[in-house]
């Protein structure tokens, strides 16, 4: 097959010493689906920041198309046919979906924007790539799978030849992921090639022609993605077997821990958010809430972590009923949150790994006296915690912002769950992280659950959520929709479907699924 991209000896040295790319040679074929695998701090991300101009290498050459080619801008990437689908949507939610696709290639009669032609070219895009939108809308009023969409019909408006995928399932119903597969599948028999990222090994299978994988900065195997197993890649990428199926004990209800009723939330504007929300937790198990996201989810959270003041209902935590707690006065109760966005709400970007590991206890008298942090204790802390949970740093003084998204993310779980909680809330806990990551998390939430602790797991993830859950809720529209007392009962499509809005329950099976 014809070679679009090669990457010769490309590395990357980063200021802090980290070597994030050590020779890396990375070769993809015109017309195919290229799976880019690896932990998290493999160096993938990396090697796509050289490709689409966010990073400069320390070595190497890049070819595109048989030519050497050298990016220093997103600009200039894209100027060469080379487009960046991120996990995060880089969107404005306020304007239309026209307006966002044609945003600084705008068509033009005379002077004036001219809007008739941008809507007509969207409407064409849409149609030849088989990615329908609704040109008129505005983005914050679409569904996640459309945005999805804008994103991809953005970057082939703008004559991408090779599409980098970063994450694109991450929030995607099955529904939806199995839309976004055939519009892939589509833009491959076009000609179209594509570099597409993810954990999800199961998805790596059935989209993807051929797999790298990276570990430790270097590639360290590719394959026809036909002749190996998920077992096989989880074993390149981590070096080691790894657990795929969650080895679970079976659920033993306690007490209640936290219950909330008639939950309610609404905008300024009197959009309700949260319409009577209503559902407990118990010691000893794991609730999970599966939902798409924008359906309530950030709310609920942050209502129940003293972020947000709810507008109704009454939320009791170990028989403490809640009124307008604060973060530190819920933390005071034994509740621990993983929150959604590690680096927003979950870490101190510019602080060490150690202060991060006692940022909720830094006022207890084992890591203070007086005014006086009691250094020692809290680097002996960090040391042990690190090692408890694999956080993979030459030093806990490390500033955490130069760890990878995997090990920030288990740094606020070895804090979260070294805090002795009676209530964990786990947000999107295993969001970008690598299969040998979401091993380790999926354990620890399982042990500390087993050891008398009461989780609840939010995710967009459906294989997480039903795997690791032991009752089942569904959110949409701010509502409860459906509750399983056995997560395991339900398949993944009819689970989408109550996602969608498409399906719900009855009241009266509701109301018995959540008593």
């Amino acid at each position: 097959m014809e070679t679009l991209l090669e990457m010769k000896a490309i590395t990357k040295v980063y200021p802090n010493g980290v070597m994030a790319n050590d020779r890396v040679d990375f070769q993809v074929n015109k017309g195919e689906i290229h799976a880019l695998v690896g932990e998290n701090g493999a160096g993938k991300t990396t090697l796509m920041k050289v490709l689409f101009g966010l990073e400069v290498p320390d070595g190497g050459e890049v070819y595109y198309k048989g030519k050497p080619l050298q990016v220093t801008s997103p600009l200039q990437a894209i100027r060469n046919g080379i487009g960046m689908v991120h996990q995060h949507f880089m969107l404005a939610p306020s304007l239309t979906v026209t307006e966002n696709l044609v945003l600084g290639v705008e068509p033009r009669k005379g002077l004036a924007f001219d809007w008739d032609q941008a809507v007509q070219t969207v409407t064409d895009l849409s149609k030849r790539y088989n990615l329908p939108v609704d040109p008129l809308a505005k983005i914050e009023n679409i569904p996640i799978g459309m945005r999805q969409k804008v994103e991809i019909l953005k970057a082939l408006l703008r004559g991408a030849e090779l599409l980098v995928l970063d994450e694109p399932t991450a929030v995607l119903t099955p529904q939806e992921t199995e839309e976004l597969f055939t519009a892939l599948v589509g833009l491959k028999e076009q000609g179209h090639t594509m570099i597409f990222i993810s954990h999800k090994l199961n998805e790596v299978k059935q989209i993807t022609d051929r797999i790298t994988v990276m570990r430790g900065g270097r590639i360290v195997g590719v394959r026809d993605t036909a002749e190996v197993s998920e077992a096989d890649i989880s074993r390149l990428m981590v070096g080691r077997d790894v657990i795929l199926k969650i080895d679970k004990p079976p659920a033993k209800p306690q007490k209640r821990i936290l219950e909330v009723q008639s939950l309610s939330y609404f905008t300024p504007e009197g959009k309700a958010l949260l319409q009577d929300v209503s559902f407990s937790v118990r010691a000893g198990e794991i609730v999970g809430i599966a939902g798409v996201e924008g359906n309530g989810q950030r709310e609920l959270v942050e209502i129940l972590t003293g972020l947000r003041r709810p507008h109704g209902g009454v939320i009791s935590v170990d028989g403490y009923q809640m009124r307008g707690s604060t973060p530190r006065q819920m933390r005071d109760l034994g509740v621990a949150h993983i929150p959604e966005d590690r680096m927003l709400h979950g870490v101190a970007n510019e602080a060490s790994i150690e202060e991060n590991l006692i940022a909720d206890r830094v006022q207890m008298p084992e890591y203070t006296r007086k005014i006086f942090l009691k250094t020692e204790a809290i680097a002996s802390n960090a040391q042990t915690l690190v090692t408890e949970f694999n956080v993979r740093t030459r030093s806990p003084k490390t500033p955490i912002k130069m760890l990878s998204g995997g090990n920030i993310q288990k740094v606020v779980v070895a804090r979260e769950f070294s805090s002795n909680p009676r209530l964990v809330i786990a947000n999107q806990p295993t969001r970008g992280v690598d299969v040998g990551a979401i091993e380790f998390i999926h354990k620890k939430l399982v042990e500390i659950c087993r050891a008398g602790a009461a989780v609840l797991l939010i995710s967009a993830d459906l294989n997480e959520v039903m795997s690791v859950s032991d009752r089942l809720l569904v959110i949409y529209g701010g509502q409860i929709v459906a509750a399983f007392p056995e997560a395991n009962e339900v398949s993944e499509e009819e689970l989408g479907l109550y996602m969608l809005g498409i399906q719900t329950q009855g009241d009266t099976q509701l109301k018995e699924a959540l008593a």
